[in-house]
């Protein structure tokens, strides 16, 4: 029987080490050695922190098309130091300036804005780099779809559009369906590219990408729409960052148009459109169904 939170925490394990191992000094370095003050910003914003959910996609989309994890693990620490970076973008004061992260200080906190920045920035190019080497997958044309589809979940169309269009809404405001749209690039793009992800790593048929692409887009939604939810129910210390900042910033969600109880009965709605698009795999897809349920009953 599936057992989700061995899952999760072995998932959780093994990112970690994986990226604990590629944020040395020695294997970042290049025609010159790796700045070490940016190497520990890099690893301040990256370790010790995290389920760890995207790489886990990865693997449980992979799983279904019989790729072992440990097959699956260089793409998943890909998807998470481009996750890592965004955070760390995310909290510079230019951004949503914020003091906390997983309950330790930011990078900008604990080192400075400029460290911060030059963090994430190696984060993002150090990402692309696991992609294209060999160990990733020893096809070439697979590496070239991965780093494909990792472009279009983080960049201007994917996850950084979806950031842009965050801050043009707190500006402008955004009607419902905006909402969707920027959340499913802010949020949901790097969700929907890690799903895919894996399926490429299985050599998926595009009938199984279709139907694995609309369970990532609707997880994508349950996962934003809860930590909306959470931003008004939670609390600094369950979240480990402040909360509350949506309400305080003005920022128009689904949560402040539907209100707490309109919300959680949609994101019902959502998590069941995920499990639905699933109901051709068997019981090789159950961990995608329990990650699904569990980005609507997470506590932080």
């Amino acid at each position: 029987m599936y057992d989700f939170a061995a899952d999760i925490a072995n998932c959780a394990r093994d990112v970690e080490a994986g990226l604990a191992q590629q944020l040395e000094v020695a294997r970042l370095s290049g025609p010159g050695p790796a700045a070490e003050r940016v190497v520990a910003a890099m690893r301040h914003g990256a370790l010790e922190g995290g389920k760890r959910l995207r790489p886990l996609l990865v693997r449980q989309a992979a799983a279904i098309f019989n790729v072992p994890a440990a097959s699956a693990l260089t793409a998943g620490l890909a998807v998470e130091m481009i996750h890592c970076y965004s955070l760390i973008h995310d909290d510079l004061p230019a951004m949503d300036d914020d003091d906390l992260r997983r309950g330790r200080p930011t990078v900008h906190k604990a080192y400075d804005e400029a460290t911060a920045i030059l963090a994430g920035d190696a984060l993002l190019t150090h990402a692309f780099g696991l992609l294209a080497d060999p160990a990733c997958h020893p096809d070439p044309a697979t590496r070239i779809a991965l780093v494909t589809e990792l472009v279009r979940g983080s960049g201007a169309g994917g996850m950084v559009g979806g950031q842009m269009r965050d801050i043009e809404g707190e500006q402008g405001g955004f009607s419902g369906d905006e909402i969707s749209t920027m959340q499913a690039m802010k949020t949901g793009a790097l969700i929907r590219a890690s799903v895919r992800m894996g399926a490429i790593l299985g050599g998926a048929d595009a009938r199984a990408l279709s139907v694995l692409t609309a369970y990532a887009e609707a997880a994508g939604r349950a996962f934003q729409l809860a930590d909306d939810i959470l931003d008004v129910t939670a609390t600094p210390e369950a979240m480990g960052k402040a909360t509350g900042k949506d309400a305080s910033a003005g920022k128009q969600t689904l949560v402040a148009e539907l209100g707490l109880d309109g919300a959680r009965a949609r994101l019902a709605e959502i998590v069941n459109q995920a499990l639905f698009a699933l109901r051709t795999f068997g019981p090789k897809a159950d961990g995608l169904r329990a990650t699904a349920k569990y980005f609507a009953s997470r506590e932080n």
